[in-house]
């Protein structure tokens, strides 16, 4: 069970604010990583990451908004469209951190590949038992990257920019109706 409070202060918005942080990082990332390979090479993980901890997080949000609002008791229409909203959340974020994963799997393997390539090409017999004007041929093994892998990469990178693009959306929808929710009598009183 988590505790109501910490240090006096509810739980829910001290959670909030670390998810909210982090789904954007990881949306931002997990963009970058899909469609820009030097990014992916150098952040991937990182992103990989940060959309675990992320979407380990939501559901601490989720069930901290859920005790709060027991604990105000009752509820409201801007608070159950909050409470709507943010239940769909896990959902994306579950769906950002399996897509990103996915792209980063797929593209280890694809860089293993080129790797391997690389190291084969100079193995095997340097010479070919065929000859061209009385003298030997050099030849070098090569072995190709799947092709099944790299269209998988690029389906991957296609399905994380279409999870990157929702997440960020649905994040800030869930943000603005709690910001409304929390925020909308003060704004009125300040007329």
């Amino acid at each position: 069970m988590l505790p109501d409070t910490i240090g006096g202060l509810p739980l829910h918005p001290l959670i909030v604010h670390f998810v909210v942080v982090l789904l954007p990082i990881a949306s931002l990332g997990a963009l970058l990583s899909a469609v820009w390979p030097a990014v992916r090479r150098r952040f991937g993980w990182l992103t990989v990451l940060a959309a675990a901890v992320a979407a380990a997080l939501v559901p601490v949000a989720t069930m901290s908004g859920e005790n709060l609002v027991t604990g105000l008791g009752g509820s409201n229409p801007l608070i159950d469209k909050h409470q709507q909203l943010a239940d769909m959340m896990i959902y994306w974020a579950g769906g950002l951190f399996v897509a990103v994963a996915l792209l980063m799997i797929m593209h280890s393997t694809s860089e293993r590949q080129k790797k391997a390539t690389a190291d084969n090409e100079f193995e095997g017999s340097p010479f070919d038992e065929g000859s061209v004007d009385g003298g030997q041929v050099a030849t070098a093994t090569r072995t190709k990257p799947s092709a099944g892998v790299t269209v998988g990469v690029v389906l991957m990178a296609l399905v994380t920019v279409g999870a990157a693009v929702g997440t960020g959306i649905h994040i800030y929808r869930v943000g603005d109706a709690g910001a409304r929710t929390v925020w909308q009598d003060v704004g009125e009183n300040l007329k």
